[in-house]
C-alpha cells in the first residue's frame, strides 16, 4: 500500500511539474528573450542621461533627444584635436540634419565640454560654427560630471545612440562619423 501511494505521489508530483512547466516555458521563453537593457557606456548599453547646464545656463537632458539618432560628443575648447575635428563634426550635422532615417525621427548632436572658462567655450562654440542647441558644460574641466559616468579619459571622444538611447559606435572622427551616420540612412 505505501508502495502505491509512493508511486502515486511521485506522478502527481511530475504531473503538476510536467503542467507547470507547460504553463511556464512560454512565458519563460519570452522573459528570457526579453532580456533588460543594461545602462553603460559599451555598444550595445543604454546611454546613461546627461543632465547639464548650457550656454544659458539652463538645464539640458540628453533624453530630450530620444527619438533621434544623437552624437554624444565630448570636447573643450583648449583642444586642438577637438578643434581640428570640429569642422568634420559640422559637415556631418549640415549632411545628415535633415535626412530621412531608417527608424529614427532625425539626427543631432549633443556637445559636452571639458572647459572651465564659460567665455572662451562661447567663443569656441561660435569661431567653429557648432549650430547645433545641445551644448552643455558644467564648467569643471576634467572633473565633468559626464565625462566621468561616461569613462572618458581623453578628448575628442564621441558616442553614437540610436533613437533608442542605445549606444551603437563610439570613438568616431573623420570618414568613420560618416560611414557609421551612412548605416542608419533610409535607402532610396
Amino acid at each position: 500500500m505505501k508502495k502505491i501511494a509512493f508511486a502515486l505521489l511521485v506522478a502527481a508530483g511530475i504531473g503538476a511539474t510536467y503542467s507547470f512547466t507547460l504553463v511556464e516555458k512560454p512565458a519563460m521563453a519570452q522573459r528570457m528573450a526579453e532580456k533588460p537593457v543594461k545602462v553603460g557606456t559599451a555598444i550595445g548599453d543604454e546611454a546613461p542621461d546627461i543632465v547639464m547646464d548650457g550656454i544659458d545656463g539652463k538645464p539640458m537632458k540628453l533624453s530630450s533627444l530620444r527619438g533621434k539618432l544623437v552624437l554624444i560628443d565630448f570636447w573643450a575648447s583648449w583642444c586642438g584635436p577637438c578643434r581640428r575635428e570640429n569642422p568634420n563634426v559640422v559637415s556631418a550635422y549640415e549632411k545628415y540634419k535633415k535626412a530621412k532615417w531608417k527608424t529614427a525621427k532625425g539626427f543631432d548632436i549633443f556637445s559636452v565640454s571639458l572647459d572651465q572658462n564659460v567665455d572662451a567655450w562661447k567663443a569656441a562654440i561660435e569661431k567653429d560654427g557648432l549650430i547645433w542647441k545641445s551644448h552643455v558644460s558644467d564648467l569643471k574641466g576634467w572633473q565633468n560630471g559626464a565625462a566621468a559616468v561616461y569613462g572618458v579619459s581623453s578628448i575628442p571622444m564621441s558616442f553614437l545612440i540610436d533613437e533608442n538611447g542605445i549606444i551603437v559606435a563610439k570613438n568616431l572622427r573623420g570618414l568613420e562619423l560618416h560611414k557609421q551616420l551612412d548605416m542608419h540612412v533610409k535607402s532610396l
